[in-house]
């Protein structure tokens, strides 16, 4: 079955072409004085603004190609001024990250999530792409000793499952939690491969873990879904809960997790 994405991205980028007028494109001299069969941009006008063959960009709005670069990516929605969210789903469609997106902004998160976070009653805590904890409150303390308390100086999820002796403690079956974590995260990071950050994480796993260097060559993708967690905690004993995940809207690299009661 041929690849749908490259059609839709395609169809999408061309109705967008169509809604931009020269002058919202910054071509305000073609608006005028030239007979124009449609109020949109032509082909050769917003190639000639993002900088690539006419030939090039026909072939992207007929879905012809499935190697786009992000950089091109960029250019067109510049080019078109396509708003966030319009410039977000273009990126989604490609599979690709925006280049314009900052970087350094990844560790900051906006105030009303971390009041999200607190004002829920039961565990819950915030993971970024690298899977470190932004923010949880007082009842994720409570339960994960030895991660989310005030002795963590890095409260990463991965190197507290397979670097920590509180782990396999905490945790009811804990090595095949392990393997699977490793398989979620593989599909949770997949967009990220490339990022050194997620590079260095992996080496500093697979070094310090025989088990995490194991499951990570065997290549295994699951989605993050949820579902029953168990654990055994020093003071409160066993304790089951029911996991269910959640995705920032406008920073899909953010997962909220909360943890309710089974």
């Amino acid at each position: 079955m041929p690849n749908s994405k490259p059609k839709a991205l395609g169809e999408f980028i061309k109705s967008q072409r169509q809604q931009t007028s020269p002058g919202a494109a910054g071509l305000a001299h073609l608006s005028y004085g030239t007979r124009r069969r449609t109020p949109g941009l032509r082909r050769e006008e917003i190639a000639q603004l993002c900088g690539i063959s006419v030939t090039w960009y026909t072939w992207i709005e007929q879905g012809r190609t499935e190697s786009v670069s992000p950089q091109a990516l960029a250019r067109i929605a510049d080019a078109l001024h396509l708003p966030r969210a319009k410039r977000s789903y273009l990126f989604v469609l490609a599979g690709k990250n925006d280049p314009a997106l900052p970087q350094q902004d990844a560790d900051v998160v906006a105030p009303e999530m971390l009041n999200v976070v607190r004002s829920i009653r039961e565990p819950a805590y915030l993971l970024d792409r690298y899977w470190n904890a932004l923010a949880w409150n007082g009842p994720a303390k409570k339960l994960f000793s030895g991660w989310l308390d005030d002795k963590t100086p890095l409260p990463n999820l991965l190197l507290f499952m397979f670097c920590s002796t509180a782990a396999p403690q905490l945790i009811a079956d804990w090595e095949q939690r392990a393997r699977r974590l490793v398989a979620e995260f593989r599909a949770d990071c997949s967009q990220y491969l490339d990022d050194p950050g997620i590079k260095q994480l992996v080496d500093e796993l697979s070094a310090h873990s025989p088990l995490f260097k194991r499951a990570w060559r065997m290549q295994d993708v699951i989605e993050r879904e949820g579902g029953e967690r168990r654990f055994t905690h020093p003071q409160r004993g066993a304790l089951t809960y029911q996991q269910v995940n959640f995705r920032v809207v406008n920073r899909p690299d953010l997962k909220l997790i909360t943890l309710m009661p089974a």
